[in-house]
């Protein structure tokens, strides 16, 4: 998504995006480890809700990217999401529902200081994502000459949809599973 964006909109453009990313996740992390893990763990039909709708969402997402049209130079009116609607995003990510969830389990334990060890790795994901996010968003920037051509434009839309859309097999394997 980020590098799709730096692609089609370029920094200045793309950094609510950035930036609601950047808070979102930790944002979500941190309300999991605080304790929507727990209602998840009583009523885990919430979670697969959640999932579902994440799924349905990225889908969307992907044919969105997939139908891209030209770079904003020949679109002004378009936009990259805003920064709440991306710090939402991240609510109906099931991948970021993932990894939030393996975080938690995989390095906190049941204790007194199990809080701080939940700020402590909300910390540490908002760290990572600041070069993260920026890495992505500058390697689609640094994309935009390529394809500024159609053809290499669309190849290059259908290619990043449907590596949205793999990236969500496991996610779908896990739910069907059960």
């Amino acid at each position: 998504m980020l590098m799709s964006s730096g692609v089609n909109y370029g920094v200045r453009r793309s950094l609510p995006l950035v930036m609601g990313v950047i808070i979102g996740f930790p944002a979500m992390f941190l309300a999991i480890g605080l304790g929507l893990g727990t209602v998840f763990q009583r009523y885990p039909i919430i979670h697969d809700v959640i999932t579902v709708v994440g799924i349905a969402y990225l889908l969307y997402l992907a044919w969105k990217i997939a139908g891209s049209g030209k770079p904003v130079h020949a679109d002004p009116k378009a936009r990259p999401l805003t920064f709440v609607q991306a710090a939402l995003f991240q609510w109906v990510n099931p991948k970021a529902w993932i990894m939030a969830m393996g975080a938690i389990a995989a390095f906190t334990t049941t204790g007194p200081d199990i809080n701080q060890q939940v700020f402590n790795i909300t910390g540490i994901f908002m760290t990572a994502s600041v070069p993260s996010a920026w890495t992505w968003l500058l390697f689609g920037v640094g994309l935009q000459r390529l394809l500024a051509d159609d053809v290499w434009r669309q190849r290059f839309n259908w290619l990043m949809a449907a590596l949205l859309v793999v990236s969500m097999v496991p996610v779908v394997l896990d739910l069907v599973r059960g």
